[in-house]
């Protein structure tokens, strides 16, 4: 693989145009909830047609980079997660915003994106086919174990009570329950209302959940404008002793953001739930996660632009999707008449030499934009509440109405914002719910699936060493937890 091709073709004029169109475009639509990345790519695909194979794959790629950070700004500024995977970066960057360390937030989550992006793309140049025949060793029983660690992340991000944690991941767990059976196509729980046999969507249900929820709440305390963030943002660059301070997390979280890109169905909720709570199981103040910790927004969003060079590995050695976005970009190769496998290493190595050094220079311009844009994003946050709260509102519904096109996911994320107002009223944390409703599918599906192949037998989720870890780091993660709250209800009685 020569790089220095790759990098001869995406700076020609032209696709480097391309490509810098494609972040900034990829940024706004990231940053605007339900247009997401996928979306993006979707609606632009058909305009790729009449462009010469690289040049449109180098558009498509930094509508990915830019997609995937932009959900960041309004998490953090708005608690709008404009993207699934920013709904672990809201948890603390919502509250530093609040706390008037908004562009402190923004610098650190830009930056962030960055080195998981620039990470996860050397992964892909130098360790594409390890990692994928790696990947490939994945079947139901190694993936129902992830799944169930990533389950165990529920009692890591549940701020106060355990328990209330613990029934809020099960609200998430019952939500997947909606719609049709993943492996016998059976309704259930649908009451003969035919739009839910898709289930509950994830991206209007997490609009709701952490969106409308907060509009709730401002309207009950009489939307006055307190906790505004500042909007002059005077330190947007992050200083050097922060970046010094996260380098471990910086490091670690790029790690886990690639290796959970490149296992197919995986994708950036999960990198970035999983990523926060290691950092937050490493932290030497895990209390302050949730309240305004800058160590949960690196960690997030470390991981989750991770993920773009890691789910790439699979679709071009395997063909296949590493996440839904990468679903698209296949058929993007598809449409051009290549196909991803082996032979595209062989038969059009300029293709694969530019869609890798597109991913680095795509993350380098995300970075300049993202630092030089940020106090104009920035001035949403300045508007004064009895303005924005409505906005909001509105700017919460078209999100979920864009997503499908449907009013009922409109109606979803208003029913999921009531759950989420009534259930925070009382001291239930949402990010559980949210987590649970990544997760609770995939756990499903590939425990009930492994379960048929072994004719019922339980071992069959200990019969690999890939199985065995995630579980025994799942129970580590449960006892890990449980002794934290121990020991913090000690330290309160005392």
């Amino acid at each position: 693989m020569d790089i220095l091709e790759g990098l001869s073709i995406v700076f020609q004029l032209n696709n480097f145009l391309l490509l810098a169109f494609g972040v900034v475009l990829g940024i706004i639509v990231g940053a605007i909830p339900g247009l997401t990345a996928t979306l993006a790519i979707s609606l632009l695909l058909p305009f790729t047609f009449g462009l010469e194979a690289t040049s449109a794959l180098i558009m498509l790629i930094g509508i990915y980079c830019g997609g995937i950070y932009g959900g960041s700004i309004t998490a953090i500024l708005l608690r709008t997660p404009g993207t699934p995977g920013a709904a672990a970066t809201l948890l603390d960057g919502y509250p530093l915003a609040q706390n008037g360390q908004a562009g402190r937030a923004l610098g650190i989550a830009t930056t962030a994106s960055f080195i998981g992006g620039i990470v996860s793309g050397i992964f892909l140049i130098f360790l594409a086919p390890t990692i994928s025949k790696f990947a490939l060793k994945f079947s139901s029983a190694e993936f129902f174990a992830l799944a169930f660690f990533g389950l165990t992340i529920i009692f890591s991000v549940s701020s106060g009570s355990l328990l209330k944690g613990a029934i809020a991941g099960l609200i998430g767990l019952l939500v997947n329950t909606v719609g049709m059976d993943p492996l016998v196509a059976y309704p259930r729980f649908t009451f003969g209302i035919k739009s839910l046999l898709v289930g509950f969507p994830l991206l209007p249900a997490v609009i709701g959940l952490f969106a409308l929820t907060e509009v709730f709440a401002l309207f009950r305390r009489g939307v006055v404008d307190e906790g505004k963030v500042d909007k002059k943002l005077d330190r947007i660059i992050p200083r050097w002793s922060d970046i010094k301070a996260l380098k471990w997390i910086f490091a670690k979280c790029s790690l886990i953001g690639t290796f959970i890109g490149a296992l197919p169905g995986a994708g950036a909720n999960i990198a970035a739930f999983v990523a926060y709570s290691e950092a937050k199981r490493t932290s030497k103040h895990p209390e302050t996660f949730g309240k305004g910790n800058i160590e949960g927004v690196a960690a997030s969003e470390t991981a989750n632009n991770a993920v773009t060079g890691g789910a790439l590995i699979p679709m071009l050695t395997l063909g296949v999707p590493g996440d839904a976005v990468t679903a698209v970009l296949l058929g993007a190769l598809t449409i051009q008449g290549l196909q991803p496998g082996p032979l595209l290493f062989s038969d059009h190595p300029e293709v694969v030499n530019s869609i890798f050094a597109s991913v680095l220079v795509a993350n380098v311009v995300m970075l300049i934009t993202g630092l030089t844009l940020a106090t104009l994003i920035a001035r949403i946050a300045s508007i004064r509440k009895t303005i924005l709260v409505p906005v909001i509102a509105i700017f919460s519904l078209l999100g979920a109405f864009a997503s499908e096109g449907s009013l009922i996911h409109m109606r979803i994320a208003i029913l999921f914002g009531i759950i989420g107002y009534i259930l925070e009223r009382n001291g239930f944390p949402l990010a559980p719910i949210a987590l649970a409703i990544v997760m609770g599918t995939l756990a499903e599906k590939n425990f009930r699936t492994a379960l048929i192949r072994a004719e019922g037998s339980y071992s069959i989720f200990f019969g690999s060493p890939i199985s065995i870890f995630f579980l025994a780091i799942a129970v580590a993660s449960i006892i890990y937890s449980l002794y934290t709250q121990i020991k913090s209800n000690k330290a309160k009685e005392s």
